[in-house]
């Protein structure tokens, strides 16, 4: 700039006669101080600047508010069953790995990652790129299930236990609408930029979604297995996307050998049929039931373990006249032995039988209700059919012996139960789902009951005002079922309903092992099992070909609740057993959420989840990342070459024009 304050003009030689030019030629030299050439001084110190800035080499990220830079990197991948469906030829977990290798590539040098997946963390600390690069590579499906709150809870953790400020979490995954929540929970994304990648086909129709034909359910109609009749297998199966060409066959294999085969017709996209087979002895039988589903077949196997069990014996203590239901009940069905003995017998051992029905009982003497109390405390279930009486004081002095129960009056007015308790375990473990518009039960007549806290009571059939129609107590560690109305039709229909048979075998079914175990993964399901081979402090394991482990568990009665799926979710027959106990066969089917192929375009996820630390990124095919929150950010230096260029280009025009011009 020094050089610019000289002056650039050719002088021209003048001659002059006198001194009189002196006070001329000094006015001269004071404007040859000033600054002169304004726009050529602002163009060079523009090209200088531009220079300057050219080589700092900066970049601008266009997403200010969410700068990655400075943040954890996660990476989590989804490897659920579902991403092994494809697009074109390829999976969806191969694009998606790809996607994410090329993301470690485009990061910067001596960036490290965080990677996460279904079945397991790699590292609560940061990797290398090139260990999490060979990571990536080694990622397959898993039966293992995560939702987004598992992994944003995970991501919270390591935020919290490794004192990491802030991290951004890719989410590569194919987001499936039954699996992905409507609106995020900001609170657990505080301090999470979530960058959302969803991987998926695309669609002439806006509907997002893969042809898969699955087994969503199937179920016996008996409890336990007959030994040498025909059982019958009720099997739901279902299909999305488009209907298959080929004709779907569904087969019924026992032990590994077909026994019965159907064609379904799924043209209404679901079909519900029934198979029968036969069993020859009352072990333990591997039920498999398979389609032949060209496109995915995680979910074309479904699995029941089951036996005949004739150790199932009930005691129906009578009132009177023996109730024709109770017995049409048990002697439908050969696995169970029934007894039934008269009140009056003072029968005190009742510790052999599953269940106890006691029928048509007008008062509880002090001798019963000690019987009574001894079986629940040995953990059995006891059912109590009352009769009609106008003493009701005579069976409340027995109920407050057995707890904290108590009749207060009788309701005359006819009245139909209307509402039924699906959490119950007396419905839950019967009904996969219970049949549209079914009829509840009607009683002529009920007791008003009412229960203290230490009842615990749980009502499974309820009137409209409230009032159980049918509760299950649990004062001690059996359960006590109490039917507010007598077991008769001059009473109610609940004798003849759709729920009076199943009811009684679940309650019988519950002091005993399991006879029939088919345990959906991911639903923490528990399977009971007996200790009456084994003491209290018996640990239960868990058997396979390839694990051994020990699931957690907890007391339930004389025995114990055991939730294998929370130590594998690998669909198979696994074995439960604890030492000089009996060894029960167990049935682990994959989550079914899994099969239902329709996905949330990015449009309706930009909607659904909107908030400024929240990103979607589209991904194409090939698994390139369209931008991926400006992890190449835009190089302003650049512009300031370009700009250099320019302001030479401008100097050079300015010099070349007259002064007069230039000033």
């Amino acid at each position: 700039m020094l050089i610019h304050l000289f002056n650039l003009r050719k002088y021209k030689t003048v001659l002059f006669p006198h001194t009189r030019f002196l006070r001329n030629i000094q006015l001269n030299s004071r404007k040859q101080s000033q600054v002169r050439y304004k726009l050529l001084l602002l163009s060079r110190l523009l090209f200088l600047a531009s220079l300057i800035f050219a080589f700092a080499q900066p970049v601008f990220n266009k997403a200010s508010k969410t700068q990655t830079g400075e943040k954890q990197q996660i990476i989590y991948i989804d490897n659920s069953y579902s991403m092994g469906a494809k697009i074109g030829t390829r999976r969806i977990i191969d694009i998606a790995k790809e996607a994410a290798i090329k993301q470690i590539h485009k990061s910067k040098p001596g960036t490290k990652f965080i990677l996460l997946t279904n079945d397991k963390l790699q590292s609560y600390q940061p990797l290398p790129a090139n260990t999490v690069l060979n990571t990536i590579n080694n990622i397959e499906v898993s039966a293992s299930i995560k939702t987004v709150n598992d992994i944003v809870n995970t991501v919270q953790n390591l935020i919290q236990n490794e004192n990491i400020p802030e991290a951004v979490i890719y989410y590569y995954s194919d987001f499936q609408k039954n699996s992905f929540p409507v609106l995020p929970n900001k609170t657990q994304l505080k301090n999470i930029t979530f960058i959302g990648i969803p991987i998926q086909a695309d669609s002439k129709d806006d509907v997002y979604e893969i042809a898969n034909t699955y087994i969503d359910t199937a179920y016996l109609t008996t409890p336990v297995l007959q030994t040498g009749k025909n059982n019958y297998l009720i099997v739901h199966t279902k299909r999305t996307g488009k209907p298959n060409e080929e004709s779907t066959v569904l087969q019924l294999k026992l032990n590994g050998q077909i026994k019965n085969a159907v064609s379904l017709n799924l043209d209404k996209g679901e079909s519900i049929d029934t198979l029968q087979f036969q069993v020859n002895n009352a072990d333990w039988q591997q039920i498999e039931l398979k389609i032949n589903d060209r496109e995915l077949h995680f979910d074309d196997t479904f699995r029941i373990a089951a036996r005949s069990s004739p150790n199932l014996s009930i005691l129906v203590v009578n009132e009177g006249q023996m109730n024709p239901y109770i017995l049409a009940s048990f002697k439908a069905y050969n696995g169970f032995r029934l007894n039934q003995t008269d009140i009056n017998s003072n029968v005190s051992n009742w510790k052999d039988y599953n269940l106890v029905i006691l029928n048509g009982v007008t008062s509880i003497s002090p001798f019963l209700a000690k019987t009574i109390n001894t079986a629940l405390q040995n953990g059995q279930s006891i059912v109590f059919f009352p009769g009609k009486t106008s003493n009701i004081q005579s069976l409340n002095e027995g109920l407050k012996q057995i707890g904290d129960i108590n009749i207060t009056g009788i309701d005359t007015a006819v009245q139909a139960a209307s509402t039924i308790q699906k959490g119950s375990n007396l419905v839950k473990n019967l009904f996969d789902n219970l049949p549209e518009n079914v009829q509840l039960p009607v009683a002529n007549w009920h007791y008003i009951v009412s229960a203290g806290l230490s009842a615990n009571q749980q009502s499974v059939l309820s009137f409209r005002n409230g009032d159980p129609m049918l509760a299950c107590y649990t004062p001690n560690k059996g359960k006590f079922y109490l039917l507010s109305s007598a077991a008769d039709l001059q009473s109610g229909n609940f004798p003849g309903s759709y729920f009076f048979t199943p009811f009684l075998y679940e309650m019988a079914m519950q002091a005993g092992s399991s006879s029939v175990n088919a345990v959906m993964a991911g639903t923490q399901q528990s399977v009971y099992l007996s200790l009456a081979n084994a003491t209290e402090r018996s640990t239960i394991h868990l058997f396979s070909n390839s694990i051994d482990a020990i699931p957690p568990q907890h007391a339930d009665g004389t025995g114990i609740d055991v939730y294998i799926d929370e130590v594998t979710q690998q669909p198979g027959f696994y074995k439960l057993a604890a030492p000089t106990s009996d060894t029960v066969l167990v049935a682990l089917n994959q989550n079914k959420s899994e099969s239902q192929l329709i996905f949330k375009h990015i449009e309706e996820l930009k909607k659904e989840w909107s908030a400024e630390n929240i990103k979607w990124i589209t991904i194409n095919d090939a698994g390139n990342n369209n931008d991926i929150d400006n992890i190449e950010p835009f190089p302003i230096w650049k512009i300031c070459v370009f700009f250099a260029i320019i302001l030479l280009l401008v100097e050079t025009f300015l010099l070349a024009k007259p002064d007069k011009k230039i000033a």
